[in-house]
């Protein structure tokens, strides 16, 4: 909104030109989403803690986060209003990319909040039933895949020429054509992302960080993909209107930021699924529409472990118990941060580690777009 005004005052009022510039407003987008989470935060947790919306631990989960019974959820208001509200005043509300990625990122911050109200306030033990959840999963990324598929013109005549094309990593002047089966790379997508997310948030401060490096890689990846002298000299697919997505991905750095204020250990607060699922749409959102779904294997690789962890857990534990009579585990406890509790890693140990490996993973993810 001030975007668009600034834009019409640019004549009139000193320094309303810098509105036109990227750069600029993402920068205010990312220290406005930090302000907003520390004027907004101590409020939405008092407010968690007046309406009893406490987090229920499981009792085959680590004994150490017994202690943690009772700790607000439902933190990804914070998140969802420190994101929000910058990208609505910075942005340019016309830009379909930007559009887009905020129906993903309230769609399933709807989903997350449904889950954590049955969870928390309706003591609903499992939360929203688990075929709901998924459901919604399955309904966004088809109206995402749909949409892009009906409408690619809305997104500039460069996305309309490569729509169901994605770029390659360490390949030159080769792209990927997903044809008929774009729909369904746009559900996996999706769904993946925010369900890895989901199991990732589960120790203190990791999930929003590691959330929080992934948001710069792709800010300055919607930067190159939107420039046209950056996009031609890295050999990538350049995008018209992209570079509208970083405003959005400094929102999320700073909103990330600023949540962790809160949830770094020990934690205030947790975001719940209110969160997790929204930051993990909106991340496979932007690597569809950026086309960089292989990237996303790399600067999301922290949420693809802890996922395949779980899912190597179950397989082979049913596979062990139906061959032998009793189920065997190939890590001490899934998912994959938990194992390392096991260890006897302490809960911080374990999420500076892992944002250190997400760095390096960032770093590899950046340098793939030169070595082609």
């Amino acid at each position: 909104m001030l975007y668009h005004l600034f834009l019409q005052l640019r004549d009139v009022v000193p320094g309303a030109n810098l509105f036109r510039y990227i750069t600029f407003r993402s920068a205010a987008a990312a220290v406005l989403a930090l302000l907003i989470s520390f004027i907004v935060g101590p409020w939405i947790i008092r407010k968690l803690r007046e309406y009893q919306i406490g987090e229920a631990i499981r009792e085959d989960g680590p004994k150490s986060h017994l202690a943690k019974a009772g700790t607000p959820t439902m933190g990804g208001l914070i998140i969802l209003t420190a994101v929000v509200v910058p990208t609505l005043l910075l942005a340019n509300l016309t830009n379909f990319y930007v559009l887009l990625t905020l129906i993903a990122f309230l769609w399933m911050g709807a989903v997350g909040f449904l889950d954590d109200y049955f969870k928390a306030a309706k003591k609903t033990k499992k939360g929203l039933v688990a075929r709901y959840k998924l459901l919604g999963q399955i309904a966004l990324g088809l109206l995402i895949g749909i949409f892009v598929l009906v409408y690619p013109s809305l997104f500039g005549r460069n996305f309309a020429d490569n729509t169901t094309l994605t770029t390659l990593p360490f390949l030159k002047n080769v792209m990927f054509n997903f044809g008929v089966f774009y729909l369904l790379m746009v559900v996996i997508v999706v769904t993946g992302t925010s369900n890895g997310l989901n199991l990732t948030d589960g120790l203190d401060g990791l999930a929003v960080g590691v959330t929080a490096i992934a948001a710069a890689a792709f800010a300055a990846m919607s930067y190159v993909t939107g420039n046209i002298k950056f996009a031609s000299y890295l050999n990538i697919i350049y995008l018209d209107g992209a570079g509208e997505l970083t405003i959005f991905c400094a929102a999320l750095l700073g909103a990330g930021l600023g949540f962790l204020w809160y949830n770094c250990y020990p934690a205030q607060v947790f975001m719940g699924d209110t969160g997790a699922l929204a930051l993990g749409a909106a991340l496979g959102t932007m690597a569809i529409l950026l086309k960089k779904e292989f990237f996303l294997i790399v600067i999301g690789g922290i949420f693809v472990a802890e996922a395949l962890s779980v899912i190597i857990q179950r397989m082979y534990f049913k596979y062990t118990k139906n061959k032998f009579g009793s189920g065997r585990r190939v890590f001490l406890m899934a998912p994959l941060h938990h194992h390392f509790e096991q260890l006897g890693w302490h809960e911080s140990k374990v999420v500076i580690r892992f944002w250190i490996v997400q760095v390096l993973l960032v770093l590899v993810s950046l340098t793939m777009f030169k070595v082609r």
